[in-house]
């Protein structure tokens, strides 16, 4: 399961979440802070390290998440 969100405050700014999860339990979340990608599970480390390692797709989660969504 994928889930994402996006978010407006009050003050103006803009942020959102991007997370999946596998057979209800959560699996993998991204932090737009540090573009990196936090394994909830154990057996998440590989698709973190692979998606860690594509910097340039980070960054369009990133944008995805702050201004198209």
């Amino acid at each position: 399961q994928q889930m994402y969100g996006c978010e407006l405050s009050s003050d103006g700014r803009k942020g959102g979440y991007f997370q999946d999860s596998y057979d209800g339990r959560d699996f993998i979340a991204f932090d737009k802070e540090t573009l990196t990608w936090t394994a909830a599970d154990p057996q998440a480390q590989v698709t973190k390290r692979r998606w860690d390692a594509n910097l340039a797709w980070s960054h369009g989660t990133k944008s995805y998440l702050e201004e198209i969504c």
